[in-house]
């Protein structure tokens, strides 16, 4: 499929080929769906802890004497029954992470490409090069009517280009590397260097089909 390429002043750089077997599938929620709970889960911190009974700081003495109270018979006070004793089953330190094939991640950016394509909300960009400054940079994307993009660069990415991106809201920019379904998905429109089409290309078409990392 074929697709216009734009510059940052609005005017034509004439046309790019998308190949078909990454941007002309027909996409798949359930894989998107599963891509982008793997990566939120990943990205998870999981540090939460609650002290269980073994780790409270409270006395081992035994709270009454067993009979003749009336009452239940307690031991110490670090039981989860009594008010500053341990949490029974609470949370611990723990990775949050689930597998996922690397088929399976390298089919679901295809079809997160897919997707956009099929929306029409797959621009293709000449350059993503700038003077550093962001109010030239955010009239620009104005002009272009860009107000929530991901913008996908080469291998690298200009620096002005990114300092001048940074205080713009819903504006993302990252290198081809750094490309993801979950970013993809939370903007509305994907801004794709001609460098990031051809590092997409020979990505997909270098390795064979799934052995691409994400």
């Amino acid at each position: 499929m074929k697709a216009d390429v734009t510059t940052l002043d609005a005017a034509s750089a004439g046309t790019v080929e998308l190949a078909e077997q990454i941007y002309g599938l027909e996409p798949r929620q359930d894989l998107l769906q599963r891509m982008v709970r793997y990566q939120l889960l990943k990205r998870m911190a999981g540090t939460h802890h609650a002290q269980d009974r073994s780790e409270v700081n409270v006395t081992g003495k035994k709270v009454y004497r067993q009979k003749g109270t009336g009452g239940a018979r307690h031991g110490d006070k670090a039981v989860p029954q009594w008010r500053g004793g341990g949490k029974a089953f609470g949370p611990k330190p723990r990775s949050h992470a689930i597998a996922l094939p690397k088929k399976v991640r390298a089919l679901a950016l295809r079809h997160a490409l897919s997707a956009k394509a099929k929306a029409g909300e797959i621009i293709v960009l000449d350059k993503a090069q700038s003077d550093g400054k962001t109010g030239v940079l955010k009239a620009q994307l104005a002009k272009l009517d860009w107000a929530n993009a991901l913008i996908i660069d080469g291998a690298v990415v200009d620096a002005a280009f990114a300092r001048a991106a940074r205080n713009i809201p819903n504006i993302d920019v990252l290198p081809v590397q750094g490309i993801n379904v979950y970013d993809i998905l939370r903007r509305k429109k994907l801004v794709l260097t001609k460098a990031a089409v051809e590092a997409l290309e020979e990505r997909f078409n270098g390795k064979a089909s799934g052995e691409t990392s994400q």
